[in-house]
């Protein structure tokens, strides 16, 4: 019997050159992303992983290559369908500041016409899931919020339409260490009750290693490897993900000698 999923996104030779840069800031990535899995995008600023993102759900188009929608050329749809196919987080949330914590998960299917009361029904819903409680949240303004609680808003208003996908942009990356674990851990067990297809780009190798089912790890524009992280820490492909790995052994080599003191 044959247990493999559906693709939901296929990178086929993407590319991506803006005309300022000498070089691509996306070279030739092809992968094939199973529907379910949580993906993390590893590497520095500058890699290519945000440009690839971003012509996930066209923001960009690529300059060569095909990005394909579960079975579908991404670049013979209307960029508004596609982005409405797909939840988005990230960093800086944009949350509306003159809207209530309500009003900003649910501004999308407000503007679509949908059923007040069930559009309302779900952004209660949504709250709880992202262990905000909604008589306590519901009417607050993002002022009111701290960071991770303003993130948590953010990440409930990317599920709001329901998307198959959800893309993640550093999410976590300007909020607190202890928060951002908690923030991590809910969301391992968003993805395992919603059973959606999830890429999350990261600069942080334990980040993408917890998270991960898989890790793309990415460096000047170009796919280095992309595996299990079993895999690989076990087999790095390439010198650039050796170093990687290696600085991870070293930062918890150090704590260890902390509690050795």
């Amino acid at each position: 019997m044959n247990n493999r999923r559906m693709i939901a996104i296929e990178y086929e030779q993407v590319s991506k050159q803006f005309s300022k840069n000498a070089k691509p800031s996306v070279d030739r990535v092809s992968a094939q992303i199973e529907e379910g899995e949580f993906i993390t995008i590893l590497g520095s600023s500058g890699c290519g992983k945000t440009t690839l993102l971003k012509m996930t759900n066209r923001l960009l188009d690529p300059s060569g290559g095909r990005i394909i929608l579960f079975g579908q050329d991404i670049s013979t749809v209307d960029p508004v369908t596609v982005r409405r196919r797909m939840g988005y987080v990230i960093q800086q949330i944009g949350l509306l500041p003159h809207m209530t914590v309500e009003e900003n998960i649910t501004i999308l299917p407000k503007l679509m016409k949908q059923d007040r009361e069930t559009v309302r029904s779900r952004a209660r819903q949504l709250l709880s899931m992202v262990q905000l409680d909604p008589d306590t949240y519901a009417a607050r303004y993002p002022s009111e919020l701290s960071g991770g609680q303003q993130q948590r808003v953010g990440l409930a208003r990317a599920l709001m339409p329901d998307p198959k996908i959800m893309l993640l942009d550093e999410p976590f990356g300007a909020i607190d260490a202890i928060t951002r674990i908690s923030l991590q851990n809910e969301l391992l067990r968003i993805h395992r009750e919603t059973k959606k297809t999830f890429l999350l780009v990261t600069h942080d190798i334990n980040e993408a290693m917890k998270l991960g089912m898989r890790v793309m790890i990415m460096d000047k524009g170009r796919l280095l490897q992309f595996d299990t992280p079993h895999n690989i820490i076990r087999h790095p492909a390439d010198p650039f993900v050796e170093a990687l790995i290696r600085s991870a052994y070293e930062q918890q080599s150090f704590w260890e000698g902390v509690q050795d003191d």
